[in-house]
């Protein structure tokens, strides 16, 4: 339902979302990487992140499961963006860390500990991980697309069975699109403890 979404609309979704600034959202994350370092894009949309990450130097792997998409994303950032889904993710040991905007939150909520298991495998260790989720306690769908919402306590309970990330930080932002001001979104960033989930 919603890739369907997403292929059907996403020539609106790539004007919607590219050229917002999110060089602070960006920030949440590389503070604490090296240069250089390789960050999975999961989730890439229409590229915004990836090509922003390229262009400061760092190597980017860009997934989405969106084809239509992942043609939008390829052109602009310039090179070859995978058509993959979250549940297709087997890397092991490969990525300094793993950006997830906006993305993971079409997931239901309990599909999500089985895809950090994924992530945190996919994982150099000691790497770190990004995600962003609406703040709230809703999960159902909307306008053909299906969200789940994340608050500080649905978090707690994802990590208590996933013992081989410690949160290091947890964030709460304003949406960035005109008209949507009012929406609140929560980030936060994971780190790798062992080797496997």
């Amino acid at each position: 339902m919603t890739l369907d979404y997403y292929n059907k609309n996403a020539k609106l979704y790539s004007q919607e979302t590219t050229y917002l600034d999110f060089k602070n959202q960006q920030e949440i994350l590389l503070k604490y990487l090296e240069p250089g370092a390789h960050i999975l894009d999961l989730g890439c949309g229409a590229g915004r992140d990836s090509k922003a990450f390229i262009d400061l130097g760092y190597k980017v792997t860009a997934i989405d499961g969106s084809s239509e998409l992942c043609k939008i994303a390829s052109k602009y950032t310039g090179q070859q963006v995978e058509c993959r889904k979250f549940q297709d993710i087997d890397e092991v040991s490969t990525y300094d860390a793993v950006w997830a905007c906006a993305s993971l939150l079409h997931l239901r909520f309990d599909e999500l500990p089985d895809i950090l298991t994924k992530i945190n495998r996919s994982l150099k260790p000691g790497g770190y991980f990004y995600s962003s989720f609406k703040h709230g306690e809703f999960e159902g769908k909307i306008n053909g697309r299906y969200y789940t919402y994340l608050n500080s306590k649905k978090l707690d309970n994802i990590l208590s069975n996933c013992k081989s990330f410690n949160l290091i930080e947890s964030i709460i932002t304003r949406d960035v699109r005109n008209g949507y001001e009012n929406g609140k979104w929560l980030n936060i960033i994971l780190r790798k403890t062992s080797k496997y989930s």
